[in-house]
């Protein structure tokens, strides 16, 4: 009898351990731990993602070569255009991740994505089609001349690049969001399982991405921009259908239903402004004392802790005050900031990859065997090579080399590892300048500085370690930023926090775009050669390389300071 009982409460206990608090499955029901979620799910989610960015980088990856190519743009345009382009898509998942937090949820937002997605990239298809039809205006004498791209062709390129850029909006910040949701915060061996996910999650991406971009890159270069284009929507149809196909299985965050988080966290700014002129009194001191607000959370931002005081309108009615929770939401979200703005130049620097990287790469000896060339853009997936060889040394080697010495459960805390990014990315901004200064040395050396289309000769192997320093700066920074954006945020906020971290590549490529226009009106006035001349033999990048050093060095500075004051979310200690 005894027996029964126990065994009777026992497996009361374990069939409430198997439901997962706070989620439901795709029925509306209690969210069961054996049949949901966890990486059933987030296998499922991550082949999304993989399909997704095969899709976006088989575009960015080769688009400098097709704008100063077949659409016939100067260097500097096209890097501009390219700027603005990555700008606005790294931007538009901040609106994504507000529809998604706020109305339609993750699920539903990727669904629509998805869709805007695929219209962009079969529209981009066909604009790569229009060039065709139109051969016969550009022919004369059995002969080529050159001529400008039809407008239509140019309108639709853009416009189908940009509903790219919205389908990205509202992909890229709910699809790792809704993946690490799969992993309960509050199971033991799930929450650990989600710190890993991040890592196998950009290391499945990048394998991914390797394993086929190098093969479009070829195809756009050698057989057809059509063909280039269209296998990137082909793959992303695919991916609309395995994300449905795992549907069954994925858990759904549950939402507050009394205040959504935006209204939630802008209500404590606006109260604190209306309180800015009461006196806190003893206020932050009773939710310290009442171990609601930690103490070193109270002391800062602590204009926010008037928004704890209740206020009378003209009225004589007392209107609520908000929570101590709600004020520790608003604190968490403004201590992102200088951490964020401290990371913007990472950003600058990693939207050289795709573009004056790549020209560098175009101008040299590329013939791996007799006929065969390297397309240039395809050393990108050297940076890939870098991040899939990397990763689980990282995550196998390292995270449990530095456990031992300092005893966190990651090895380094994520602000440590985010410098360790920014520091080997000064160190591969500098290797890249040293390099071009030997190239143009080698050009000016073989007499092929007035010959805009020659070839320097000098090996495309010398560009490997710019490419590889900088993947294994990507496993630091960019991970690490992805973790802290989605861990430092409160919890229904977590695709914004995911778009936060996505808007720093988003402002970086601004960034870039500006200060390539400037240096480009300042060093090319006079009818001299600027920095980025469309003949390269004649720029001077490696100067633009030596000014993107120095504002690294200056902004790991601002970081490394801004990192050792930063108090992390629903922690009451202080942590580097």
């Amino acid at each position: 009898m005894g027996n029964g009982l126990e065994e009777a409460v026992g497996g009361e206990e374990e069939e409430r351990d198997d439901v997962v608090g706070g989620a439901v499955d795709f029925r509306g029901g209690c969210a069961v731990r054996s049949k949901s979620g966890s990486w059933r799910s987030a296998g499922f989610i991550i082949g999304v993602e993989v399909a997704e960015r095969i899709a976006y980088y088989g575009i960015q990856g080769n688009m400098i070569s097709y704008l100063t190519g077949p659409l016939h743009q100067s260097t500097a345009t096209a890097a501009e255009n390219i700027n603005i382009w990555s700008g606005t898509a790294s931007l538009l998942p901040l609106l994504g991740a507000f529809l998604a937090d706020s109305f339609l949820g993750r699920y539903r937002t990727i669904i629509l994505a998805s869709l805007f997605y695929i219209l962009g990239l079969g529209l981009l298809t066909l604009s790569a089609v229009l060039p065709s039809l139109s051969n016969s205006e550009c022919q004369g004498d059995n002969e080529f001349k050159s001529c400008s791209p039809p407008r239509l062709q140019v309108i639709l390129f853009f416009i189908s690049l940009y509903l790219v850029a919205i389908g990205q909006g509202g992909h890229k910040p709910c699809v790792q969001a809704f993946g690490a949701d799969q992993f309960d915060e509050q199971h033991p061996k799930e929450h650990k399982d989600r710190s890993s996910f991040f890592n196998w999650w950009y290391f499945t991406m990048c394998a991914g991405c390797m394993a086929t971009l190098s093969i479009l890159n070829y195809i756009q270069d050698n057989l057809s921009w059509v063909l280039g284009f269209g296998i990137p929507c082909i793959v992303m149809i695919v991916a609309l259908l395995v994300f449905l196909l795992g549907t069954m299985t994925y858990r759904f965050n549950i939402q507050q239903q009394d205040k959504r988080p935006f209204r939630r966290i802008g209500r404590v700014f606006v109260a604190a402004i209306r309180n800015r002129r009461t006196t806190l009194s003893n206020t932050a001191v009773r939710a310290e004392r009442d171990g609601i607000l930690p103490h070193q959370s109270s002391e800062q931002f602590e204009f926010l802790n008037k928004a704890l005081l209740e206020l009378k309108d003209e009225d004589s009615i007392e209107e609520e005050s908000c929570s101590p929770s709600e004020v520790e939401e608003a604190k968490a979200v403004l201590r992102l900031v200088p951490i964020w703005a401290s990371t913007l130049i990472y950003a600058v620097v990693f939207a050289q990859v795709p573009t004056f990287f790549t020209k560098q790469g175009a101008t040299l000896e590329r013939t791996i065997l007799p006929g065969i060339d390297i397309p240039a853009a395809s050393l990108q997936t050297l940076t890939t090579a870098a991040i899939v060889l990397f990763s689980p040394i990282y995550d196998r080697l390292f995270v449990p080399m530095a456990r031992a010495i300092t005893g966190k459960p990651s090895g380094i805390t994520m602000l440590q590892r985010i410098g360790t990014g920014i520091l080997i990315s000064v160190v591969t901004i500098v290797f890249a300048a040293l390099v071009e200064t030997k190239r143009l040395k080698i050009a000016r050396e073989s007499g092929v500085v007035d010959e805009a289309d020659a070839t320097v000769p000098m090996s495309i192997w010398w560009l490997i370690p710019q490419y590889l320093l900088f993947g294994i700066s990507e496993v630091f920074t960019m991970v690490g930023l992805q973790e802290f954006f989605y861990d430092q945020v409160p919890n229904e906020l977590r695709s914004m926090g995911l778009a936060l971290y996505l808007s720093i590549f988003g402002v970086g490529s601004f960034i870039s775009g500006f200060l390539i226009s400037v240096i480009e009106k300042v060093t090319g006035k006079d009818g001299e050669d600027s920095w980025f001349a469309n003949n390269l033999n004649k720029a001077h990048l490696n100067y633009f390389y030596w000014l993107l050093a120095a504002l690294s060095l200056m902004g790991l500075a601002f970081f490394t300071c801004f990192a050792k004051s930063y108090i992390y979310n629903n922690k009451g200690i202080r942590r580097q």
